[in-house]
């Protein structure tokens, strides 16, 4: 479309549960604590010497100073961890907000001492010149899994996260990982290196994967309480390490600690989809999601082919029925409604060409959906008063999250309140929390009155990836992403029930969404350099599919090596065939891309 090629997408411009592994066993492992007898204990914790030794049926580990410094797969003896020097490491760390580290170790009149709980936990504890905390180490007979929880706390106020630091990771293990629907890369890939990955807008389940010639380890944690998490990959003077950080809700002004969130590590033999299936069968058990699977649509498994911002020309349908059955067929369509696109939002009033598309659309057997929006608004429309209290703001900065359009580029809302409720051709648009009640039944009603004028069976709301740690994190005792999964949940109750789309795929969002909009790794509508390397990899599709399937986003309509380029990333990553077109034209003389995908999707 057009008028999408100069706006940028909503979750670029704003930035931003559960994550959950599997043991090898179907039964529910973890639904229910497992009590083992002395006689059947299979997994030991001892501290001898000043070091955390661990023993599983999996793995042999050591920690020592808070560090990893040992991980042994028994199974193949393969050894995860190099030697590393400590000094120029700390294992525990707080952050605080615009980047800042304060290490929590024994330098500067600290000390560390170790304290054995039981035969399956130890305690490391620290006290430092600025903060303290504990690093408690356990192990799960049950499982195999070492369990890491790590807490810090200081007298000094803002306190964002606390992290535990992961060096020495060896060189030739590969990160698998889900950022962008699936990567898989070494450590030191400038793609990656140094960079915060937040859950679960970038970060889009709690597991990572490091992968050699025959197995590998994991990390994941079995969170289902929505509590905010990243993972840090590297660092600028060292590539092979991992930080796993535990977030503190905000608002941070007067936060003094963080923690309390269990990291689970095992060793697996294999390739990356051995720890990928457990993982989805533990997401599966814990949120229920077989259920979710009997609700789905059947057709949304036969579809083959999308266009995403497909124009509303009549044509373009008898065109694709030539092509395609159209029962097979996945239209996004955003210029439906009597104003333009993104403004006055939460209206959703139809166009008489939109009532017409849409009416040929569902008699021929088209699948399509009608762009609307999750949780962005124009603050000129009359719901804004309200619901103005609960916009969402940056944790770090408070300022308010959105966006606007000035000139061809993108910025910031207003925030002078004047300015707010004006402006509306500028795009202005704020982002309303998602565990605001009154938010989600406004939202509801204006959708389902288009639904039934429309007739839909589907409708697609735009930002749903947007959900993060927030100033104004809790709302109705909900964060935004536990807010988001209701919401859509809402919208999928409309009327006689909705299929719904959304914008990105998480392992939230995807148990109420049905299809997702998916972006290309940190190209939203210009490709990076080294987007290649990207491909190849479907692990979001692996943990997902059966639920919620992707397609295409932009600049997708095959015209230069570029376009091309991102048509087949989104391929390997194993999105729907997707193109995006400006007119009919590119149907009926495709290029060699188009036709390509065509004919993929006709066979």
């Amino acid at each position: 479309m057009k008028r999408r090629n100069f706006i940028k997408s909503a979750g670029r411009a704003a930035l931003l549960g559960p994550i959950l592994p599997v043991t090898g066993s179907p039964v529910m492992a973890g639904m229910a604590s497992v009590k083992h007898s002395a006689e059947s204990q299979v997994s030991s914790v001892r501290v001898t010497d000043g070091q955390v030794f661990i023993d599983t049926s999996t793995l042999k580990a050591i920690i020592s100073n808070g560090f990893l410094i040992s991980l042994k797969s028994k199974q193949s003896g393969e050894e995860f961890i190099n030697d590393f020097n400590k000094s120029e490491y700390t294992a525990l760390q707080l952050l605080y907000p615009k980047s800042e580290t304060v290490d929590i170790n024994e330098k500067n009149y600290g000390s560390i001492s170790l304290l054995q709980v039981s035969d399956h936990q130890a305690d490391i504890v620290f006290h430092s010149w600025n903060g303290d905390g504990v690093i408690s180490v356990s192990s799960d007979d049950a499982t195999g899994d070492i369990i890491i929880e790590p807490s810090a706390y200081s007298s000094r106020p803002e306190v964002f996260a606390c992290r535990w630091n992961i060096p020495g990771i060896k060189k030739e293990l590969d990160l698998v990982a889900p950022f962008f629907q699936g990567i898989k890369l070494k450590l030191d890939d400038p793609l990656i290196r140094d960079f915060r990955w937040i859950w679960p807008f970038w970060w889009e389940a709690g597991l990572a994967i490091l992968q050699s010639s025959k197995g590998g380890f994991w990390i994941h944690t079995r969170d289902i309480a929505y509590k905010y998490k990243a993972l840090k990959t590297g660092s600028k003077t060292d590539p092979f390490m991992l930080g796993l950080d535990t977030e503190a809700y905000g608002p941070l002004d007067n936060n003094l600690s963080a923690g309390n969130l269990s990291w689970r590590i095992n060793v697996y033999e294999g390739d990356w989809q051995v720890p990928a299936i457990k993982y989805r069968e533990w997401l599966w058990n814990v949120f229920d999601l077989k259920r979710e699977e009997e609700m789905r649509k059947p057709w949304i498994h036969d579809v083959k082919f999308a266009i995403s911002w497909c124009p509303g020309d009549p044509d373009i349908l008898d065109t694709l029925a030539k092509k395609i059955t159209p029962s097979k067929v996945l239209l996004h369509y955003p210029d439906w409604r009597t104003d333009i696109y993104d403004q006055n939002y939460p209206d959703y009033v139809p166009s008489e060409d939109a009532r017409k598309f849409v009416a040929k659309c569902l008699k021929m057997g088209f699948h399509v959906m009608p762009h609307c929006n999750s949780i962005d608004m124009d603050p000129t429309h009359p719901v804004y008063s309200l619901i103005r209290d609960f916009q969402y703001r940056d944790i770090e900065s408070k300022h308010l999250l959105g966006w606007s359009w000035v000139d061809g580029k993108a910025i910031g809302v207003p925030e002078s309140n004047e300015n707010r409720n004006h402006h509306r051709d500028k795009n202005v648009m704020i982002k309303v929390h998602p565990g605001l009640s009154i938010w989600r039944s406004i939202l509801g009603e204006n959708i389902l009155k288009a639904a039934n004028e429309l007739s839909l069976d589907s409708v697609f709301i735009d930002v749903t990836l947007v959900t993060q740690n927030l100033h104004n994190c809790l709302v109705e005792n909900m964060t935004s992403t536990e807010g988001m999964k209701k919401l859509i949940a809402h919208i999928g109750r409309l009327g006689k029930g909705l299929v719904v789309g959304g914008e990105g795929r998480n392992e939230i969002t995807m148990q109420g969404l049905s299809f997702a909009q998916a972006h290309l790794f940190r190209s939203w509508q210009n490709s990076i350099e080294g987007l290649e390397r990207t491909g190849g990899c479907p692990l979001n599709s692996i943990l997902f599919d059966k639920l919620c399937r992707t397609f295409g986003y932009s600049q997708l309509s095959g015209g230069n090596k570029e376009e091309e380029l991102r048509i087949q990333v989104h391929l390997d990553t194993g999105s729907i065939p997707t193109i995006t077109i400006n007119s009919v034209n590119e149907l009926i003389n495709p290029n060699p891309a188009i036709k390509r995908i065509l004919d993929m999707a006709g066979n």
